[in-house]
């Protein structure tokens, strides 16, 4: 996955928002406001995700060259994924899409709806 891929398909998510608050260089991808995503556009390598924590450490135990702890983040609900290194763009994806809904399950319930209605997502 390059950057291009990766910015094409965050924003391919539903009421995604972009922004660069951090610095110049590091892609933000939040839904209401809130981050799933993150990553440097020149030095593109690794890739941020909010992560469910035990399946966090399941991620990492299997794929350890591959996938760490959140870099700058908790490293309890995020980690980082190489995007040069073996992981497959299908898995990346995966991964970057199941960060989006596990920040949209954490939203109001109002808010769940609306973006569930708008992404034509199933309810819960």
């Amino acid at each position: 996955m390059d950057v291009i891929e990766y910015r094409e398909y965050c924003l391919s998510l539903p009421l995604t928002e972009e922004a660069t608050p951090f610095d110049e260089t590091t892609l933000v991808y939040k839904i209401s406001g809130k981050i799933y995503s993150l990553a440097d556009m020149v030095d593109f390598r690794w890739i941020n995700v909010k992560c469910d924590p035990e399946y966090a450490v399941a991620l990492r135990e299997r794929y350890p060259d591959q996938i760490l702890p959140g870099w700058h983040m908790n490293k309890n609900h995020w980690n980082t994924l190489r995007t040069d290194g073996d992981l497959p763009n299908a898995f990346l994806r995966e991964q970057i899409r199941n960060s989006y809904l596990l920040v949209v399950a954490s939203l109001p319930r109002l808010r769940r709806e609306e973006i569930r209605a708008a992404a034509d997502f199933p309810a819960e």
